[in-house]
């Protein structure tokens, strides 16, 4: 072997094992990059989406809005009673009111038992991805090796955006039963 030819291979052995080095130095930093937000992804993956107190005060919050505005279109009924000497109408009044109450809490709960349940799905989504990004792996993959189809990940997370508060209903409702007294 020529002199140009044996510095030629010693300059690419050199090369080769400066990138080899790079290489074992980045996936070093990679092992230990993952194992410190592993932690982190497993629980988003183990995720029960919003805790007993949070769930407890979300449900507390949106009945109690609820509730206040069927309790003064009671009393709203209760002083055109008072004013009007006249309590004609004021049972029925009450009934009616009750009954859309009662419809109008369960649709709350239902629409919160959604929420909580998105919540937990949303929180596990961005465990999937988080694993999947660490990993170079794609969610819908991750999804698929699950036995989720892609195309539901994709329909769930598009529906979970989209869910409202449910008392635009309730304000509704609310202004139909003012008029009975206006």
């Amino acid at each position: 072997m020529g002199r140009a030819a044996q510095h030629t291979r010693n300059l690419t052995d050199q090369q080769l094992a400066l990138q080899n080095q790079l290489i074992s130095q980045s996936n070093q930093q990679g092992q230990q990059d993952r194992a410190q937000i592993m932690p982190t992804i497993q629980s988003l993956l183990n995720s029960q989406g919003y805790t007993p107190q949070q769930q407890s005060a979300i449900t507390q919050q949106s009945l109690g809005a609820a509730n206040t505005a069927f309790d003064a279109l009671r009393e709203r009924a209760a002083n055109r009673m008072a004013a009007t000497n006249n309590s004609a109408g004021y049972g029925d009044t009450l009934a009616q009111l009750g009954r859309q109450q009662a419809q109008t809490d369960a649709s709350q709960a239902q629409q919160n038992q959604i929420a909580f349940a998105n919540q937990q799905l949303k929180e596990q989504m961005a465990g999937l991805s988080a694993l999947g990004q660490t990993y170079g792996i794609g969610t819908n993959l991750l999804g698929k090796a699950m036995g989720v189809p892609s195309e539901l990940l994709g329909v769930r997370q598009r529906a979970s955006q989209s869910s409202g508060s449910g008392l635009g209903s309730l304000f509704g409702v609310g202004a139909g039963i003012a008029s009975l007294f206006g």
